[in-house]
């Protein structure tokens, strides 16, 4: 078995390849360095062979997204942690060391993440998990440096080791146990919100999930879809509900679910009155899906529920981040409590 099996799902992403797989293989030493291909259709695979010979290539024989294409992947590969990089990120020097030190050294940690900076200005956080992440009660993501669209400056007011309740999927390690017990990332979600789902079942289960920003790397972000794109409003509003639907306790998911059925409703028309036509039926349409789909993910509730130890899980905050952020301006994560 190997130590660390870093793996880059690409999909069509030659350039992003070119441009950010030389770091990893400059900085990455003593560990595997992977590229699983998600069946694509531009010249990655040439490009692999012919300029990265020392790169593994799996390649698979359709486009599977985000969480099947790496479930596939590391079904092929044996080791003790899987380090999960987006293909548009790039490493820094000694950028893998601190992530394995606090794996080997915290045996209860199921995951962490190292600071995520933006790659076009690297003085600031990067949307996608800046230095790690949290949700409110209603299932709305945020992180140390970032609350919706507002991203902090990197003054290192975030530089500790911090317990998380999920980390970014642009740069995860994660204890392959742990990944193969939690069932590994929801399949159906295809992208967006898949990490989000994989962490609050390995921390339902007992485990904990960690930013380590001795670590820093920067990540390009919004390579695959832009955030206004209607596709990704789609996916992040059903795999959302579906997220809850999945892990939520039985005695708040009623409420919860009702709550949330209003906020949406309100995000949508707000969508219609900004002109926004395709993101306001993006919403209606993942609000329907969610509905059809629910039925298919009884049995895992349930078994998400069985195996659930911690009813509130770290992490998850008992107040709306909506309510902090828009009504009471809150607009930087130092500013609200988080147990």
């Amino acid at each position: 078995m190997d130590r660390v099996a870093v793996v880059i799902l690409n999909y069509n992403g030659v350039e992003m390849l070119r441009r950010f797989l030389p770091s990893v293989i400059e900085y990455t030493k003593g560990a595997r360095v992977i590229v699983a291909d998600n069946a694509s259709t531009d010249s990655s695979l040439a490009v692999l062979a012919a300029e990265f010979p020392s790169v593994e290539v799996i390649a698979l024989d359709e486009n599977y997204g985000f969480a099947g294409g790496y479930n596939k992947a590391l079904d092929k590969i044996d080791a003790e942690y899987f380090l999960l990089l987006n293909s548009d990120v790039e490493v820094t020097e000694n950028w893998l060391q601190p992530l394995l030190r606090f794996m080997d050294s915290h045996p209860s940690a199921a995951a962490c993440q190292p600071k995520l900076l933006s790659y076009n200005d690297k003085q600031m956080f990067e949307y996608a998990g800046a230095s790690g992440g949290f949700i409110d009660k209603y299932g709305y993501p945020f992180c140390r440096g970032r609350i919706f669209d507002t991203v902090e400056k990197d003054c290192g007011q975030y530089d500790d080791c911090a317990r998380l309740f999920w980390a970014t999927g642009a740069a995860l390690m994660v204890r392959s146990s742990a990944y193969r017990s939690a069932g590994g990332l929801d399949e159906k979600f295809f992208a967006h919100m898949e990490e989000i789902d994989l962490c609050w079942r390995m921390v339902a289960r007992g485990g904990e999930i960690y930013a380590v920003p001795q670590s820093k790397v920067y990540h390009v972000g919004g390579a695959t879809l832009a955030k206004s794109n209607p596709r990704k409003t789609y996916l992040n509003f059903r795999n959302n509900l579906l997220m809850l639907y999945k892990n939520l306790p039985a005695g708040s998911l009623c409420r919860i679910m009702t709550v949330r059925a209003v906020l949406d409703y309100v995000a949508a028309f707000k969508f219609l009155l900004s002109g926004e036509w395709g993101n306001f039926k993006a919403v209606l349409r993942a609000r329907c899906h969610y509905r059809k789909m629910k039925k298919e993910y009884k049995g895992v509730r349930a078994a998400n529920l069985s195996l659930a130890k911690n009813p509130a899980p770290h992490g998850m905050t008992e107040y709306s981040i909506l309510w902090r952020y828009y009504a009471r301006g809150n607009k930087c994560f130092s500013e609200i409590p988080v147990k």
